[in-house]
């Protein structure tokens, strides 16, 4: 199918709201690649024992042609891909590339995006029920008014957006199966992104965050469930290689933050993380069982 078909067909809600048959919910892991899923071994070892509970989507470049075991989680969920170009349209395109496919089962009702850099930081079981149990979608929204913030608005954008409706956040998102709905349905902002936010604009960090910001601010949490270092600045985040993967490291992403879940405090804040690099593979095998108890 063309994009424009499976946007449409994705699009589709049934106005019944009670299903005439039995289903179990489950939870869409997107993974949005550049090649190879590196760590596949420490996903496989997630989703073992869950089947019926996920499904898998993986956005490759189209020109890749690695392979997959066929004993994986993974084998067989590569999705018809086009090429997607760092901070470009392209990378929007392609996210809703991947909610349109996940949106054509019915029971899948929760949608994460990933890379191939991120790691879970709690076993399956765990991050299912928090999924599953939340009231709101997890994508991150803050207003900064820097040139890396406000900066990039364009002025052209107006009256569909105006500046003081600009959001920007990170594009690791968790939502549910209404606003992934509302996302491939959208014309109307996305258009507008499409003509005017070009150059240094960074669709990717600013398309999402304004338009549920516009849109379904109620409905959202205003976090992501990815952790990431910034701290060095840059345009990239900090990556973390083997000799930084420790138990005491992977026990800090996990726990020792507050935030709010369903109006209440939490220490959970963080499901997944980035940005590992692909020798930390073996140490997380090792450490796996024993911290997230895979």
């Amino acid at each position: 199918m063309e994009d424009s078909e499976l946007l449409w067909r994705a699009s589709m809600a049934p106005r019944v709201r009670e299903f005439p048959f039995k289903y179990v919910p489950k939870v869409a892991f997107m993974f949005l690649t550049r090649g190879d899923l590196t760590f596949s071994p420490l996903w496989d070892l997630f989703f073992r024992g869950h089947e019926g509970l996920y499904s898998i989507y993986v956005h490759t470049n189209p020109s890749y042609n690695g392979t997959v075991p066929s004993n994986s989680a993974f084998y067989g969920r590569r999705i018809p891909s086009k090429e997607v170009e760092w901070g470009k349209l392209s990378m929007i395109e392609a996210e809703r590339r991947l909610l349109a496919n996940a949106l054509l089962d019915i029971s899948n009702h929760r949608f994460v995006l990933l890379s191939e850099s991120c790691i879970p930081l709690f076993n399956f079981s765990k991050i299912y029920n928090y999924l599953m149990g939340s009231k709101h979608s997890f994508v991150e929204l803050y207003d900064l008014p820097t040139p890396v913030g406000r900066g990039r608005y364009n002025p052209k954008m107006r009256p569909t957006i105006r500046l003081d409706q600009w959001r920007k956040g990170s594009q690791w998102f968790g939502m549910d199966r209404g606003l992934a709905l509302e996302v491939v349905s959208d014309r109307k902002y996305f258009a507008v992104f499409w003509k005017f936010c070009k150059g240094s604009c960074y669709s990717d960090e600013h398309y999402l965050p304004t338009y549920i910001n516009i849109k379904f601010g109620r409905k959202n949490s205003n976090r992501t469930l990815t952790w990431v270092d910034w701290s060095k600045g840059g345009a990239h985040p900090k990556r973390y290689g083997r000799t930084d993967v420790t138990m005491d490291f992977l026990e800090r992403l996990r726990n020792k933050r507050q935030c709010d879940y369903n109006g209440k405090r939490n220490n959970i804040c963080f499901l997944f993380a980035r940005k590992f690099m692909p020798n930390a593979l073996d140490r997380l095998l090792r450490f796996a069982p024993k911290i997230m108890h895979f």
